[in-house]
């Protein structure tokens, strides 16, 4: 153990905190194609903001934390952790571009005796199918011969603070019975909680998979449940108060399903299994349910703005936030821009203001121009506002007071605001 180097391959919202908790333990290095975000990090400073600048510079200073895009930096390490996204492409298809190209990395630089271990959420076989035999093309090495392997997914949650890396209980899985344990101890000697030592690394992928497409279920069952009561003019927040008093009701909230896990990782399962001839239809069908919610909402408050007399041509119109949760400047696959876009079919003249979130980033990702700072109410106010992202900076607004007439709509994504001043919500 006390031989062990360790290089994290991606310094994103996963990388990046995991690469600083190895370091108190371990000699670290983080590798990253990006220069411009390793020389922000070696500046000691973490723009997803996962990682207080204190914790980062401590790492640096005192831990020996260094972050390159220099292969010849990451030759001397013995273990190595890949962290890379694994998206989906614009048919939903899984893209595994950024994996097969972190596998040639290591292929490029690990050794005799070394030991990969794969982070990225994938379905069950794309380690030992897709990755690892691009380590033995590049490397010229033999699986469990020459080099091995594990696969321990990740379960970074980003912007919660509660539930940090180092708080979270780890699935561990080695290619061999003695990498299982060597990668267990690895992961457990810097974890607070420990970790689950899976018997495969299929099972290990398998359980991360199945942990994100299971919370998608459970949302679209609630999104439904949601659709059906709007359309019989009950509250579903008083449907669920009341069903939670039963002690085995789990309490959930419908909402949009946005960011890089829920929204994404079921398209893995779904792509595979189809492959195997069996069609995930629970899977498939909460996917297209959760995917058409920011339209759905659009709708809602179009629909309560004809009721109230708002004239939704050319309104005016603000969204509060646009990341893809609270509190997190995360603005991955958010689907408040499907909210936008259906909106923009009828007007023009709409702001969206989200403090958390780089306005460059949003103009790049998605062509929308956000402001960090909400106009004066004396030059512009509002035909509707809806709370879109539930940041705490926005229980302080007084949200009427940014309509400009009495009849003026508020709607409410996510049951945030006093019912007192809403005139809907999902």
């Amino acid at each position: 153990m006390d031989s062990v180097k360790i290089a994290v391959i991606g310094l994103g919202y996963v990388g990046l905190p995991l690469a600083r908790l190895f370091s108190t333990k371990y000699k670290t290095v983080g590798f990253d194609l990006n220069q411009a975000r390793v020389d922000t990090l070696m500046a000691g400073h973490d723009a997803t903001l996962e990682i207080s600048d204190e914790l980062l510079q401590d790492a640096i200073r005192n831990n020996g934390f260094v972050c390159t895009t220099k292969l010849e930096d990451i030759k001397s390490c013995n273990f190595y952790v890949v962290a890379v996204p694994t998206p989906v492409d614009v048919n939903n298809r899984p893209d595994l571009k950024p994996l097969w190209g972190a596998s040639e990395t290591v292929g490029k630089v690990i050794s005799r005796g070394d030991v990969v271990v794969y982070e990225s959420t994938v379905y069950p076989g794309v380690t030992e199918e897709e990755c690892l035999p691009v380590v033995e093309r590049v490397s010229g090495l033999k699986l469990n011969i020459d080099f091995f392997a594990g696969y321990s997914p990740e379960r970074i949650n980003p912007g919660d603070k509660e539930h940090t890396v180092e708080k979270i209980k780890k699935v561990t899985s080695g290619s061999t019975p003695e990498i299982a344990d060597l990668v267990d101890k690895v992961y457990n000697s810097v974890l607070v909680n420990g970790t689950h030592k899976a018997p495969s690394i299929k099972v290990a992928e398998a359980s991360k998979i199945i942990e994100n497409s299971q919370r998608d279920v459970n949302i679209a069952f609630m999104n439904e449940l949601a659709k059906i009561f709007n359309a019989m003019g009950i509250d579903t927040g008083d449907v669920i108060e009341a069903a939670s008093s039963k002690w085995n009701f789990i309490k959930l909230k419908p909402g949009l399903v946005g960011g890089h896990c829920i929204s994404v990782d079921p398209y893995y399962l779904i792509q595979k299994a189809q492959v195997y001839g069996v069609l995930p239809r629970v899977m498939s069908a909460a996917r297209r349910l959760n995917d058409g919610m920011g339209d759905y909402v659009a709708n809602q408050v179009i629909k309560l703005m004809n009721k109230k007399g708002v004239l939704v041509k050319d309104a005016h119109i603000l969204l509060l936030g646009i990341t893809f949760k609270e509190n997190c400047p995360d603005i991955r696959n958010t689907k408040i821009v499907d909210i936008y876009t259906t909106l923009k079919e009828y007007t023009s003249n709409i702001a969206v203001y989200d403090p958390w979130a780089d306005i460059e980033k949003v103009r790049h990702e998605y062509g929308i121009e956000i402001i960090n700072q909400l106009p004066s109410p004396s030059k512009e106010l509002f035909d509707a506002v809806i709370l879109c992202v539930a940041h705490d900076v926005f229980h302080a607004l007084d949200i009427r007071a940014l309509l400009a007439y009495e009849n003026g709509v508020v709607y409410d994504v996510k049951g945030f605001l006093d019912r007192n001043i809403i005139d809907g919500r999902l």
